[in-house]
């Protein structure tokens, strides 16, 4: 699945004059994030069973998800000599923890869990490109350029394989959309706000409400309308309905509106 390594990082062009610490502190919460790859991979692969076919195409999933936390590792020790990955990654997996073991998706079905999983890929590969524009250095751009592609290409494997488990499950549109609408709103579960906190901080004790907080207003601001619309079309086309209608321009606005009054609002908090 992979079409690059470590090695194609262009990591002598790395530049520190042209850093944002603020980008830096979400950078090391992504790479924790993206390094657990491998627990959502088995979680599918016990959802999925009986499909040995999808089984080896969820771990070769996970090991790219696994590279991007790599990567992204490399740049923030690049960035901030003082980070310890292996022990923010750490503290990361003990506070927060799932049952990766379970055999049951929380989505009640595979179908829904496939049309979660589009959500995730949509969100991270909408992020990406959305850190790649905001960037100004160098090395950074090409790490998100590259996983925002992948990213991209995951959402279409998911996407493919909802198409399969609908033909037998046979989810209609609306119970797709809530399941989408739901994982929506699980972006500001703990995940990334403790990923925010194991990354960044050593003193403070974890407060969900103020690491949610601290991450988001960070991630918040990189969007741009059109990262906001072409991740709105991705979802519409995960859940049955057209991607590109007046529907999609109607939700896509909406939905920009929301994550500008979001940033706003997290701004003057943050004042």
């Amino acid at each position: 699945m992979g079409s690059w390594t470590l090695d194609d990082i262009p990591w002598d062009r790395f530049d520190p004059t042209k850093l944002d610490p603020e980008l830096v502190r979400i950078v090391k919460a992504a790479s924790l994030v993206e390094h657990n790859g491998a627990a959502y991979a088995h979680h599918l692969c016990r959802i999925f069973a009986d499909d040995a076919g999808f089984q080896e195409t969820a771990r070769r999933w996970g090991e790219e998800e696994i590279q991007h936390g790599k990567a992204l590792a490399r740049w923030a020790l690049l960035a901030d000599p003082g980070f310890d990955f292996e022990r923010a990654f750490a503290r990361f997996q003990k506070g927060f923890q799932v049952d990766f073991d379970s055999a049951r998706s929380r989505r009640g079905s595979r179908s829904g869990e496939m049309v979660a999983r589009c959500i995730v890929e949509i969100g991270t590969s909408t992020y990406y490109a959305a850190l790649r524009e905001a960037a100004a250095e160098p090395v950074l751009q090409e790490i998100c350029r590259r996983i925002a592609a992948d990213e991209l290409r995951h959402y279409r494997l998911f996407y493919k394989t909802l198409d399969r488990c609908l033909a037998k499950e046979r989810i209609g549109r609306f119970a797709r959309l809530r399941v989408a609408l739901g994982r929506v709103a699980e972006s500001e579960d703990d995940e990334l706000a403790y990923a925010y906190y194991a990354a960044n901080e050593d003193e403070c004790p974890y407060d969900r409400r103020r690491y949610t907080r601290a991450y988001a207003s960070r991630a918040y601001p990189l969007y741009r309308p059109h990262h906001v619309e072409r991740g709105v079309a991705m979802l519409l086309k995960a859940v049955g309905l057209t991607p590109n209608g007046q529907l999609s321009l109607l939700a896509g606005r909406l939905a920009w509106r929301a994550i500008r009054y979001r940033a706003a609002r997290l701004g003057k908090m943050a004042a």
